[in-house]
């Protein structure tokens, strides 16, 4: 999700101002007449939040996302594979051929499956919005305003979608936001890489906390990863395209 890389970005910057605020690598200015430095983050506490954003990632990527997205096709699968009328089946048709296919409870627990994962995004949304609101706009709002407000955004569209066409209506919006999300998705990621792969950017100042032989250290991506994450850029941008002109055609 695009809004995903903002909240990572996020979060990452907590983390590295906790880490030297436990090792005292934070001044902090008593005197009201004078502000605040800037915070700029040691290289001992970059190291080692990178080794925990590393190590999370990859257990959150290759143990939980590959083993229920694994199990979502496992099961759609076995169960679905030969029934005609999966291959057109919407979320509520999914839920009636689930019920139908294997048991009720299995319905049921597709659609417990879906309002988690809303919620999980609700959240996701909410935080990635905050973050986004402080830093670039300078606009702070209280925490139930916030939520209240990204609440009603997120959920009042639905109701009336719901209530004005029903299902067939609630299901095309769900599916033109996913839509919306792939497309978005190359320009939220494109500065990304970019940033990433310059010297420019991911070149860190020596700071006095990090020792007097400390030097500037250059962060920036190995080529065989720059190389990676532009190919795989590429493709996306590929794939949407393709989707684009497949809607215009009217084919799904």
């Amino acid at each position: 999700m695009p809004h995903s890389l903002y909240l990572g970005s996020g979060i990452v910057q907590s983390r590295l101002r906790d880490f030297d605020e436990k090792n005292n690598n934070v001044t902090i200015s008593i005197d009201e007449d004078q502000p605040e430095q800037k915070y700029r983050p040691t290289l001992s506490a970059i190291n080692s939040c990178m080794k925990y954003s590393i190590v999370e990632l990859a257990i959150s990527l290759f143990v939980f996302a590959l083993f229920v997205n694994s199990a979502i096709l496992i099961v759609a699968g076995a169960s679905l594979s030969g029934n005609q009328d999966a291959a057109s089946a919407d979320l509520f048709g999914i839920h009636d051929l689930l019920s139908k296919e294997l048991a009720p409870v299995a319905g049921t627990i597709f659609a417990l499956a879906l309002l988690l994962s809303g919620t999980s995004a609700g959240i996701v949304c909410t935080i990635a919005g905050q973050m986004i609101s402080e830093g670039q706009l300078t606009w702070s709002v209280k925490p139930w305003v916030r939520r209240l407000m990204t609440r009603s955004l997120s959920i009042t569209p639905s109701i009336i979608i719901a209530g004005a066409v029903g299902r067939e209506g609630l299901s095309a919006a769900l599916e033109a936001s996913q839509v919306a999300l792939s497309v978005i998705l190359p320009f939220v990621s494109a500065p990304l890489i970019y940033f990433t792969c310059r010297n420019k950017y991911m070149t860190i100042a020596a700071n006095e906390r990090d020792g007097p032989e400390a030097r500037a250290v250059k962060m920036r991506n190995h080529w065989i990863t720059s190389a990676f994450a532009i190919l795989i850029w590429g493709i996306i941008v590929v794939m949407n395209i393709a989707l684009l002109v497949l809607l215009g055609l009217g084919i799904e």
